[in-house]
């Protein structure tokens, strides 16, 4: 099935937020788009999509093929077919069919991912021949890198082409498109744009997640894999993808010394090369007692275990290495555990949050920095750990410290009590959450490592991204209860 006119109406929209000034230029694309018709049919008048491939080698040249018929040289492409289920797959098919070019060959680049990198609109003349009147194309240009080092062999499958050419940026025929890429100064080297975690115990297990079984939406339909995804043009990292796509995907699971560890490859929905940047990261707890947002389930396994699950041979190589470089550690099983129903007794953290509603009933919550290592990318309360001293004292502290807000004790009770845990190994958490009534001061960003922005949000429209004992605390305070507990 074709892209439908409310997706390609998105892919523009984005594109207009990168180049404004061209809205103008696209006004009778976005009119067609309002209109009950198929765009991307080649009756669609008065014009209609297509979309090109935009490939770069290692040298940082641009291929290019000359068609048979007006023997001019232009980047591969052509009109959109039934079976193209984006135009980026569009876009691909008409280069396999060109230039005899798979798509395994190719690779997105970290600046455009998957995104045009220009919209080119051109007049055409009538056809007479075809029964086609003059029309317009507006022609949707991807960019992909090799990923390999030397350029394919050219070989057109359907006797369009009579050759072939790599030309330097500055060369490049359409004049937008050489524009565009000018700017964009790329190079043709091939840079990681998904992330994907490698999980450990430090005991010699693995942690995996089961994807759902939707084949050609979801990569590894229904395989084991790991927990990660894609680079977005909002993260400023590919650890803070990571960190993001965890807090998406499951967003209780804090991991410790995380640090990257390989890069690896595999395949995407269209057959592309994708280049992974894989992390590893120390995790100790029940899979059983996490929320999972994405997915079927997840477990441990031991590497042995690895042959009985379908699973793509680079994972298990990737998991295989990394368990004979880092043997089991021994000190592992002397991690803190939890109250297990006996008579010892546990020590508790404790830490202290800050409610703070406006005149309008919102509450303040910060957007966590990528990199943090608590809950990155992921809207909290103003918060912070107990150290020596009171709850309260702590409070104040931390609310000058992170929002430059001045508290006076006298203002604030105790609004809610979470008795958290994260995993079964580790400390329980007594989460103490304050309200003040009064406060001096404007939210501002002073510990800009920790802490993004500021934003007030209405108690019944939080942020999907949002630590879950901290929903779970404002939506208690609004009902009036004061206590809850998680992961018990």
């Amino acid at each position: 099935m074709s892209p439908s006119s409310t997706a390609i109406r998105r892919t523009v929209e984005a594109y207009l937020g990168r180049h404004p000034g061209e809205r103008d230029t696209l006004a009778g694309l976005l009119a067609t788009l309002d209109r009950p018709v198929d765009t991307t049919v080649r009756t669609a008048l008065p014009g209609h999509i297509t979309c090109s491939a935009v490939v770069i080698d290692r040298q940082g040249r641009v291929l290019h093929i000359r068609h048979q018929v007006t023997g001019l040289m232009l980047i591969p492409g052509g009109r959109v077919e039934p079976g193209d289920h984006t135009l980026l797959a569009a876009a691909l098919r008409e280069m396999s069919e060109e230039a005899g070019i798979a798509p395994g060959a190719l690779c997105l680049t970290w600046q455009l991912l998957g995104s045009p990198i220009d919209i080119g609109v051109h007049d055409i003349d009538a056809g007479p021949s075809k029964g086609e009147p003059a029309h317009r194309h507006y022609d949707f240009r991807y960019v992909f890198y090799l990923a390999g080092e030397e350029p394919p062999t050219i070989a057109s499958q359907g006797g369009e082409v009579s050759g072939a050419q790599w030309l330097a940026l500055s060369e490049v025929t359409s004049p937008t498109l050489r524009a565009k890429l000018l700017e964009a100064q790329l190079d043709g080297q091939p840079e990681p744009v998904n992330a994907s975690a490698l999980i450990h115990d430090g005991q010699g297990r693995y942690l995996l997640h089961l994807r759902d079984h939707k084949p050609g939406v979801i990569w590894q339909s229904g395989a084991f894999a790991l927990l990660g995804g894609g680079r977005t043009h909002d993260d400023l990292s590919l650890e803070g993808t990571l960190r993001r796509e965890l807090s998406e995907e499951v967003p209780d699971l804090r991991l410790e010394d995380v640090k990257p560890y390989a890069v690896g490859a595999a395949t995407s929905i269209d057959g592309l090369n994708v280049p992974v940047r894989v992390f590893a990261g120390r995790w100790r707890g029940n899979p059983d007692r996490l929320a999972l947002h994405e997915g079927v389930l997840l477990r441990w396994f031991a590497p042995d275990e690895l042959d009985r699950l379908r699973l793509s041979p680079a994972t298990g190589d990737l998991i295989r290495r990394h368990a004979a470089e880092n043997p089991p550690d021994n000190q592992a099983a002397a991690a803190p555990r939890v109250w297990d129903g006996g008579s010892r007794t546990v020590l508790n953290g404790v830490g202290v949050h800050l409610h703070l509603e406006d005149a309008e009933g919102r509450v303040l919550l910060g957007l966590r920095h990528p990199d943090s290592k608590y809950a990155g990318d992921t809207w909290h309360y103003l918060a912070g750990r107990c150290e020596q001293e009171s709850a309260l004292a702590c409070l104040v502290r931390e609310a000058w410290e992170e929002a430059g807000l001045v508290i006076d004790p006298a203002d604030v009770e105790l609004a809610h009590v979470v008795h958290v845990v994260d995993a079964p190994d580790s400390l329980p958490l007594m989460q103490l959450v304050f309200r003040a009534r009064r406060w001096e001061g404007t939210p501002e960003i002073r510990e800009p490592d920790k802490c993004l922005t500021w934003q007030w949000w209405p108690r019944h429209e939080l942020p999907d991204r949002i630590v879950s004992y901290t929903r779970t605390a404002i939506t208690a305070i609004s009902e009036g209860r004061p206590y809850s507990q998680l992961g018990w």
